[in-house]
Formats: C-alpha cells, sequence, structure tokens
C-alpha cells in the first residue's frame, strides 16, 4: 500500500495482465509534497498555455520536465508525451513519477510513453483542472 491522494487516496496495487495495474482507491490520505509539486507544475503549464492538457515528470534526479498539450494542424502530442519527450531529448535515462492535468483521460499511449523512458512501477496521477485527484495508473 501507498498513500497518494489529493483529497487522499490509499492504493493497493494488484499487478494483473501484462504488468498493468489495477488499483483500490480509497479517501483520506495526501499526496507526498514532491507528488504535489508535480500535479502544480502541470496544472500551471495548462494554464499558462491555455490548452486540454498539462503535464509534468520527474527524472531519478529530482529535475522535473513540464509540457502542455500541443495541437497544431500539423502536429498533435499530448502533454504527458511532450514531458517525456522533452525528458528524453535531455539525456534522462529514468523516471519516478508523473503527473496529467485535464479533463480528458490518460491514453494508453501516453502512459506507454513514461514506461518506454522510465520502465515499470512508475506512478501517473491524474488530476482534473483544480488538482483533485481524479485516478492513478501504475506503469
Amino acid at each position: 500500500m501507498r498513500n497518494l491522494g489529493a483529497k487522499g487516496v490509499v492504493l493497493m496495487r494488484n499487478l494483473g495482465a501484462k504488468g498493468a495495474s489495477t488499483l483500490a482507491v480509497m479517501p483520506d490520505v495526501q499526496l507526498e509534497a514532491e507528488d504535489r509539486t508535480l500535479v502544480t507544475l502541470a496544472r500551471s503549464a495548462r494554464a499558462r498555455a491555455g490548452t486540454a492538457e498539462g503535464a509534468a515528470v520527474r527524472d531519478t534526479d529530482g529535475r522535473t520536465y513540464v509540457a502542455a498539450t500541443v495541437a497544431l494542424r500539423s502536429l498533435r502530442v499530448s502533454a504527458l508525451q511532450l514531458a517525456v519527450a522533452m525528458a528524453a531529448s535531455s539525456g534522462v535515462t529514468g523516471l519516478e513519477a508523473a503527473a496529467v492535468v485535464g479533463e480528458a483521460g490518460t491514453d494508453p499511449p501516453d502512459v506507454d510513453a513514461v514506461r518506454d523512458l522510465g520502465g515499470t512501477g512508475l506512478t501517473v496521477f491524474r488530476t482534473d483542472p483544480a488538482g483533485e485527484l481524479v485516478r492513478v495508473v501504475t506503469t
């Protein structure tokens, strides 16, 4: 069990098929300070760019990479995919956690990008625009 929530949740992980995790969510625990920072940075990126989503990832050295959704006519990249790409292009070889803020759901390719750079067992926090935890996915 790990404490992880905005209003607080306790998540119990059960690894299922293909290494995907299923999570049970229960109220009354707080996000850890580093994870709250990821959510705050992701909210800031979303607000600054005026996009559907903002995202932040933390690498194994504690550095963060922040991005917003890109929706150009010729290029579409989710906020989480772009944050992972920014980390990868900076030479990062591992991630610790990620956060996505917005109305839309985290698509599997987004989580796949986190898994590709960070491996399995990483936490991806999903919050609404106000920063309230909606869902937690583990790579």
